[in-house]
Order: C-alpha cells, then structure tokens, then sequence
C-alpha cells in the first residue's frame, strides 16, 4: 500500500433528506362536488448512513468527496397518494472509522465490524396530508404539514489502523526499511526524521499461509503526547495495536532510557496502551562488530522479549516474526 493512499482523515459535509409536506387536497369530482379531504402524506427524507467495509483500508475514496447529500422525500398527493421516500444515502467506510462532530470534536460513533451500518443523519419525516386532521367539527380541513426539515452537520472521519502490531520508536529509528523488509509495504525511506508522514500499513507474511499486520507509526519525538510535533495525530493509530514493538538502533547512546523516553510517552498519552504486549528489537546491528554486540546483549537488561535484527542484513528477522507472532497468539 503506498503511503500517498493513505488517507486517514477526511471533514466531509452531510445532509439528509428534507421530508415530503402532506398535501391538502380535496376530493372533488362531478359525482361528489363536496367530497372530502383526500391529501396523503408526505414521504420521509433520505437517511445518510455510514456502512463498514472490510474491503477498505483508509478513507482515500472519500478524498474528493466534500458533501454527501441524501434525497429528499416526495409530497404526498391526492387520492390518499403518500409520497416517494427519499433515497439513502450509503457510504463506506473501513473499519476502524471514528466519526466525529468537526465543531464540538465529540466522537459520535464508530465503525467496528463489516457491513455495521449507522445513520448518521435521521431523513426529515413526512409532513401529514389534511385526511389525518377530519374531524366532526372540521370536515373539510384545508391544511396540511410541512415536511420535516433534514438536518446538516460538518463530520470529521478519522481512521485509527486496526493493525496487530504498532512499530514504536524515535524518527530515523530504522521502522520503514523494517517494515519493508517483513512486509510487501514499500515505505518512503530516506535518512532522515519524519520521513514516514502517515502511518505505513504492511502486511507481513508468516509460516503456513498466516499473516498479520504491522502499522509504522511516525517517530514519537519527546514531547508527542502534548502535542508537540506530529505526536497526537499518530499516537491514535497505536491505540488498536494488539503488541507493540519498539524499535531502537544499537548506536544509540543509551537504548535504555530511551526505551523509558518512549514509554512515557505512551503512558501519558493513554496508560492503558501499557497493557499491550511489548517486544523490544534493537534495529542497525550489522553497523557494530560481533563482539560488540556480545558486550551489547550482557548489558541490556529490560524486562520484555528483545530481540537483535539488522534489516539490512536481514540478521534476527525471522525470529522477530516468531516473536510478534507468540505474542500476537498470546494477546
């Protein structure tokens, strides 16, 4: 998937359907010159509903898209006639699309499963044809109702992956060229910080015809979790993840404190993402000589699988993969 599809953040404008007024004619013909009221209703407007689709994997087909306009309902007509109801509108979502209100940015539903579907905005009702308002007193009510306005709302869809495994680590980390080498995903990689803008989605194929799905998270620089940087923005898509690998190359001064720097940020961010399973892979390290590795290896000391890979060398991939896949099995 190539980083430009993905699009995880579209604001889109919605309106439903306006409902058909009733109608307020009378029955009048050569054979009943006073017949009575004989308006049918009005039908209602068309809903806007937002369907999940598995198929999807970001909100691109929804890039262009600046409104979504459902039809409204038809007057209704002599004869008792109620009129057409409006037509819904659908549109399809992947799964894991939260929809929120662009003005209060409170959350008003999210896509969880296949074809789940939620209206989004309710159609206007029919307004009543002047049948309904016969009464002994009044037998020839001239009067209908008005169809129900629809309504109108600005929506923010944002998606949150559904990946089972969120790569964690500083910009330039080495989590591109890792993803590209576990995964058919072709990253954007060059040697630099915040190379990779949106999230890259891979899936990473594994014994037996099994797969899973790692999602590169952008660099979480100090600092992400109040919004410094692009850290708030990306650390939603870590929200889903099953396990968390982190990923920090051997040439860093002190691979241990910056495993804690990078846990904090999650932890003040959401301290609930601290109950995710956590690998640790310590990236680049065909760049140290053997033996340095050794020493290395001794003195590391944390409390969670590591594992030592160079993706460059394809050195320690395979048992990353068993790895995450333990731990994916596990969660």
């Amino acid at each position: 998937m190539g980083n430009e599809n993905f699009i995880d953040y579209v604001k889109i404008f919605f309106r439903s359907g306006k409902g058909g007024s009733g109608s307020a004619h009378l029955a009048r013909s050569a054979m009943t010159p006073k017949g009575g009221p004989d308006g049918g209703d009005g039908g209602r407007g068309g809903h806007v509903i937002l369907r999940g689709n598995s198929q999807l994997w970001t909100l691109l087909h929804l890039k262009y898209t600046k409104h979504v306009f459902a039809e409204n309902g038809e007057s209704g007509s002599k004869n008792q006639c109620f009129g057409k109801d409006g037509k819904d509108v659908y549109v399809d979502v992947p799964l894991g699309t939260v929809v929120k209100n662009a003005e209060t940015m409170e959350q008003d539903a999210e896509i969880l499963y296949d074809k789940q579907e939620i209206v989004l905005l309710k159609g206007g009702r029919g307004g009543l044809g002047n049948v309904h308002f016969k009464s002994a007193t009044h037998q020839t009510p001239r009067f209908c109702q008005p169809g129900e306005m629809g309504s109108e709302e600005w929506k923010i869809l944002e998606l949150k992956v559904l990946a089972d495994v969120g790569l964690v680590g500083f910009p330039n980390a080495g989590k591109s060229t890792f993803i590209s080498v576990v995964s058919n995903a072709k990253p954007k990689i060059a040697n630099y910080p915040f190379t990779t803008l949106k999230p890259n989605l891979g899936m990473v194929p594994y014994r037996d015809n099994r797969s899973f799905v790692v999602a590169d998270i952008p660099g979480i620089i100090e600092g992400a979790a109040e919004g410094k940087g692009l850290g708030l923005r990306f650390l939603r898509h870590i929200e889903r993840n099953a396990a968390l690998l982190f990923l920090i190359p051997i040439d860093s001064e002190n691979i241990k404190k910056d495993y804690q720097i990078l846990l904090n940020e999650l932890r003040q961010y959401n301290p609930e993402l601290l109950d995710k399973k956590r690998i640790l892979a310590v990236s680049k390290c065909d760049l140290v000589p053997p033996e340095d590795l050794q020493k290395a290896k001794k003195k590391l000391k944390i409390d969670i699988p590591i594992v030592y890979i160079s993706a460059h060398t394809h050195m320690g991939i395979t048992k990353a993969k068993d790895e995450l896949w333990r731990v994916l099995e596990e969660s």
